[in-house]
C-alpha cells in the first residue's frame, strides 16, 4: 500500500473556500476515477495554517497511475484546477509518495 499526499497552501483568507473545493473534488471526481480511502488535513501546530493536504491511500503506484490517466480526460476536472487557482499559493501544490511499512 501507498499513501499519495496531494499537498498546497491556501492564500491568505482562502482556506475554508479552497477546502470546501478539496471536499467536491474528492466526493464527486475523485470518487468516481476510485478514490475513496483518503483523509482531508490542514496545518495546524508545527505545520502552516495555510497547509491543505490529502493523503490518498492506495494498492500501488499502478493503480494510483491508472487514476491519474483517467484525470486527463475529464473536462470538469480540468475546471476545476482553473476555479481552485486563485484560491492556491502559486507554485506550493506537489504530490509526496510514502510507502506504507506497517
Amino acid at each position: 500500500m501507498i499513501i499519495a499526499r496531494w499537498y498546497c497552501q491556501a492564500r491568505f483568507g482562502h482556506k475554508q473556500e479552497l477546502l470546501a473545493k478539496t471536499r467536491e473534488w474528492w466526493t464527486t471526481i475523485g470518487r468516481e476515477i476510485g478514490q475513496t480511502d483518503y483523509t482531508i488535513t490542514t496545518g495546524s501546530i508545527g505545520a502552516a495554517e495555510s497547509v491543505v493536504a490529502v493523503d490518498l491511500r492506495v494498492a500501488d503506484l499502478a493503480t494510483l497511475s491508472a487514476q491519474w490517466d483517467k484525470l486527463a480526460e475529464r473536462a470538469d476536472h480540468r475546471e476545476w484546477g482553473k476555479a481552485i487557482e486563485p484560491l492556491v499559493v502559486s507554485g506550493s501544490t506537489r504530490w509526496e509518495i510514502y510507502r506504507v511499512v506497517e
